[in-house]
């Protein structure tokens, strides 16, 4: 009987060194399963590079082949459509420049929707209206995937450094899986609520963004008609009670700082036509809500003008070149 109950024992210890080294590695593996990445633009391009650099296999797709170059020499796979992207990878991201996009690459005639699998993660990083993000998660559900909204703030810059802030909307018991992938792209993921709070929150963020730049440009306008040397009120001003991220991290005013789209004729970074996007999308949900919101309505039609002067594909700093340009205003 001894010898029955040494020879158990033994079995015992094998069969748990079994599950020790071949279990916890598959969930390991499972992790760095494949993850799909639809809209590789200004954003979204910096964005699947570094979940390249974190170990997870790529399967990317973008309306314009052209986007797609650098991440294939990176290794990514490239797909002819987002329901391709969605057929191979059950972990798929989404950054896209609007409601339509994103209704299109969902639900369109080669949507994701079209060809995900149950159990499937969405998840999209877009800017948009709360409500479309809604109907997105419905849309999701009918399939057996779960959609969550999750937005992104920090820029190009931020994007490509791998420290976005992600707001994050969606069931809260799915915020973990979620938060696996974003923290490979950004330094702070915060859970905010229920699927839409995430734009909500973005949506807020840049009516703030906004209004802060026009006033970083007026300001910085102004004290440069009185005779002050810009990079020295650039200075004051961020050891003073004004400074805030558009004076000291992303100054609209060419040569105070480097590396920033002031420096480089307002190329890159984030263009006027979509800051003018969000504006609108902070004037409808404050329509909508009877929020009071009169710099945010403000903000939106300086924007909304100068798209129409020229400045659409503009970064939105170059507020401040509309601002000197305009001698009636």
């Amino acid at each position: 009987m001894a010898a029955i109950v040494r020879r158990l024992a033994k079995l015992s210890f094998k069969y748990s060194s079994y599950v020790r080294h071949c279990v916890v590695p598959s969930r390991s593996m499972v992790s760095k399963a494949p993850v799909g990445f639809v809209g590789l633009g200004n954003m979204g391009n910096p964005m699947a590079k570094n979940l390249i650099k974190h170990g997870y296999p790529i399967i990317a797709a973008d309306v314009f082949p052209e986007s797609c170059k650098e991440i294939q020499d990176l290794g990514a796979q490239i797909m002819d459509s987002p329901a391709d992207v969605a057929e191979r990878a059950d972990r798929v991201i989404t950054m896209l420049p609007s409601s339509p996009n994103v209704i299109e690459v969902y639900t369109g005639p080669n949507g994701i929707l079209k060809k995900v699998k149950k159990g499937s993660l969405l998840i999209d990083s877009s800017t948009i209206d709360p409500a479309v993000s809604k109907e997105m998660a419905k849309a999701a559900e009918k399939t057996g995937a779960l959609f969550m909204d999750a937005p992104v703030s920090g820029g190009v810059g931020a994007a490509r450094a791998g420290n976005l802030t992600f707001m994050v909307g969606g069931l809260e018991e799915e915020f973990n899986a979620a938060k696996e992938l974003l923290s490979c792209m950004g330094t702070n993921v915060v859970y905010c609520g229920a699927v839409g709070t995430g734009q909500a929150a973005k949506i807020c963020n840049n009516m703030l963004l906004a209004i802060s730049m026009i006033g970083t440009a007026e300001t910085m306008n102004l004290g440069i008609r009185l005779g002050l040397d810009p990079k020295l009120l650039a200075k004051i001003l961020n050891m003073s009670s004004g400074r805030c991220w558009s004076s000291d991290t992303y100054n609209p005013v060419p040569g105070v700082m480097e590396g920033v789209p002031s420096a480089n004729d307002y190329q890159g970074g984030f263009a006027t036509t979509l800051m003018a996007k969000d504006l609108g999308l902070a004037q409808n949900t404050a329509t909508n809500t009877k929020t009071p919101a009169l710099l945010g309505a403000l903000s939106h039609q300086i924007y909304r003008m100068m798209c129409a002067r020229g400045y659409a594909q503009k970064d939105f700093s170059s507020v401040f070149q509309f601002l000197r340009e305009e001698e009636n205003i």
